[in-house]
């Protein structure tokens, strides 16, 4: 079993910068790939970012419309993730949960891929 605790979580102005962090217990992260979901009033929960477990090349991935604005990172040893997140938009408003997957197969967008979730954390960006 893996716990998940995301924290950070606040109300910020358009064009801030705010950094979400990921806290695991129970099990190492390193043995799993980590990503970062959103789900916003009404919306499915949608992908945000993810770290895969290995350190390629591709190691990290981004949906679309985060490209260049968020930034994904582990630390394996402090058994961490963190999502860097800067020229905030309202449209990014929305709860951000972390998750943990152990698969190496499958979709890493698909939200039913991942094993372990966390409780989210309310991000709200205001005009």
């Amino acid at each position: 079993q893996v716990q998940l605790v995301e924290s950070g979580g606040g109300l910020v102005q358009v064009g801030d910068s705010l950094r979400l962090s990921c806290t695991a217990s129970g099990r190492s992260i390193a043995q799993y790939g980590m990503g970062w979901f959103r789900q916003a009033p009404g919306k499915e929960r949608e992908f945000v970012a993810y770290f895969s477990r290995n350190r390629s090349p591709r190691s990290t991935l981004y949906t679309d419309s985060v490209k260049g604005r968020f930034t994904i990172s582990r630390d394996n040893a402090r058994n961490t993730v963190s999502l860097q997140m800067s020229s905030l938009k309202p449209e990014d408003t929305a709860v951000y949960f972390c998750a943990a997957r152990s698969s190496y197969a499958g979709d890493y967008r698909s939200r039913t891929e991942y094993d372990y979730w966390g409780q989210g954390t309310q991000v709200t960006v205001s005009s």
